[in-house]
């Protein structure tokens, strides 16, 4: 025949043993649904990444920064770029020439080079830094954080000095299109694709800085599981219930 006192110890140990239970898998829910989620940004950030890295490489290199057509010859257009300029013809032919001399380039062109080229660096920098901050790649946990943030504020950077060049080189050209001194026979520099290319890469690549910033943001607001301490005072306070029924 049982005690009322084995009775009273076997209740608190199952109660025990229940809120434990209930820690564990309440945290193991929240944990696999922030899991889910700091998954979900870090790869649409890294995707956004690596594709507008791309498009600035593809700006970098095309020479369709600057289009030009005339009403003399209109068979003919003309292409400016920043390593080349390029006379394209209707029946499908296109010559390409480099430029003579890096000294004898205008100062815009050698400073859309510069940035670019950074801006290209710094990308592939974020890139190489981000890669081994995901949270499939195993590593301690504060070097992931650490190497993630590093690696946004890159793509930021990256995305900026994209923006810039790009930009300038729009207000240039729409600077000289309504330049009333410029008489109306004369013909003017519009946009070309490259500038539009330009300026979808230097926005994702903010994007994706913001993605990656925000699920460092999701990582450190994640649940923690019941510290081993905690579940000892919850015993020992058990414990301590149980010798007073005893001792009453």
């Amino acid at each position: 025949m049982c005690s009322p006192l084995s009775d009273s110890r076997e209740s608190a140990q199952s109660a025990v043993d229940v809120l434990q239970k209930k820690t564990q898998c309440g945290g193991s829910v929240e944990r696999g649904d922030m899991d889910s989620c700091v998954l979900s940004l870090e790869l649409s950030g890294m995707l956004l990444f690596v594709g507008a890295w791309l498009c600035v490489l593809t700006t970098t290199l095309l020479p369709q920064w600057l289009t030009m057509s005339t009403a003399l010859l209109p068979v003919e257009s003309y292409e400016l770029g920043l390593w080349e300029t390029c006379v394209v013809q209707d029946v499908g032919g296109m010559e390409c020439r480099a430029y003579d001399s890096l000294l004898g380039l205008p100062t815009d062109l050698k400073l859309a080079r510069v940035l670019m080229c950074a801006s290209l660096a710094v990308g592939m920098l974020g890139i190489l830094v981000s890669v081994p901050g995901l949270h499939l790649v195993n590593s301690c946990s504060r070097a992931k954080r650490t190497l993630t943030t590093v690696g946004a504020l890159l793509a930021l950077l990256s995305g900026l000095l994209c923006l810039i060049p790009v930009s300038y080189m729009a207000h240039f050209a729409v600077t000289h299109f309504f330049d009333d001194k410029v008489p109306d026979v004369v013909p003017r520099w519009e946009f070309g694709a490259a500038l539009f290319c330009g300026w979808t890469g230097g926005f994702l690549l903010m994007v994706a800085g913001l993605l990656l910033i925000a699920s460092c943001w999701c990582w450190q607001t994640q649940p923690q599981p019941a510290a081993p301490q905690q579940q000892q005072q919850q015993q020992r306070r058990y414990q301590t219930m149980n010798a007073r029924k005893e001792y009453v």
